[in-house]
């Protein structure tokens, strides 16, 4: 896959091309499906595939207070995207004079002019433009006029649901992450880097790597104990492990940490970047009397995890 990062003012030399447009958080499998049709296209009219997307969230330049609960970083969503066989992705950088075009002149001025666009398949809730104040029928009325083909992409149904970002962040933050993980057609990542902490968990007998997400921007699953694995510079494989989301209520704290147990592990990996994929949601972040009994549910809840990885293994 090619990846083409694209400024307003920069001209690209690029071939005829079937595209859709959005930002693709998560490129869950409503996305995939979107892009799926875009390929198939493509090789139909002998057209290249393209995928156009943002540098940053829309609302993070309109709205300057806006907090993003991005389900992928931009590296996250490239990668996945690259896993869809497209041709080309082209990433364009939004500012407010982007945001100030009007849909026609950025059909006109960027995917016309600068990307050479011929078809564009456009998502079922997908709009675009100053305000996002047109659409569909606006889309197609202005290729009409430049000589781009719109045509209306087909939505993603999962048991009855249409398969939405939006709906991926609300399964996350009830904590339904095989749900979640259904959607997007893997498991939900987080990315961050490891950073100290009290190391109650080392007197304990379970040391864990706390994972500080804040330049990450991603959402955070709610609260609980997953079973996660983890992927760690230098690592092949990702590793077993399980994960606490919560405020250590045993000990008092209500600051929101991290902090993973990864199996039979025992190297020294602070200040590395870490991912988490989450697989399942044992249970609740809970308050204990002591730490005995703390340190007892953690006995159960590896060997529960345990258990999962096992069966996952087998099957």
């Amino acid at each position: 896959m090619e990846t083409i990062y694209l400024n307003r003012e920069e001209t690209a030399s690029l071939p005829p091309s079937v595209a859709t447009l959005g930002f693709f958080d998560g490129v869950h499998r409503g996305h995939q499906a979107l892009i799926a049709q875009v390929i198939s296209l493509a090789q139909a009219t002998g057209l290249a595939s393209m995928v156009v997307t943002f540098d940053r969230h829309p609302r993070q330049v309109l709205h300057q207070n806006y907090q993003p609960e991005l389900l992928t970083t931009l590296d996250m969503k490239l990668q996945r995207l690259a896993e869809t066989g497209v041709d080309r992705v082209v990433v364009v950088h939004f500012d407010t004079l982007l945001a100030s075009l009007s849909a026609h002149d950025f059909m006109q001025n960027i995917l016309l002019e600068q990307l050479c666009v011929k078809k564009l398949i456009i998502g079922y809730d997908n709009r675009f433009g100053h305000n996002r104040a047109e659409g569909f029928d606006d889309y197609v009325g202005y290729g009409q006029q430049l000589g781009i083909e719109v045509i209306h992409g087909e939505a993603f149904s999962l048991d009855d649901v249409q398969v939405s970002s939006s709906v991926v962040r609300a399964f996350l933050k009830e904590g339904e992450i095989a749900m979640a993980n259904r959607c997007l057609g893997y498991e939900y990542t987080l990315g961050g880097r490891i950073v100290d902490g009290v190391k109650q968990g080392r007197k304990m007998g379970y040391p864990t790597a706390n994972l500080d997400t804040k330049d990450f921007g991603q959402l955070i699953p709610a609260n609980g104990v997953y079973a996660v694995r983890v992927g760690l510079k230098g690592y092949d494989k990702l590793l077993p492990a399980m994960t606490d989301v919560g405020t250590r209520p045993t000990f008092g704290d209500n600051q929101l940490t991290i902090e993973t147990f990864i199996f039979n592990f025992h190297e020294d990996i602070y200040g590395q970047p870490m991912h988490l994929s989450f697989v399942r949601r044992v249970r609740d972040d809970l308050k204990f009397d002591n730490v005995n009994q703390l340190v007892t549910q953690l006995k159960e809840d590896e060997r529960m995890i345990e258990k999962i990885f096992k069966k996952d293994n087998n099957e």
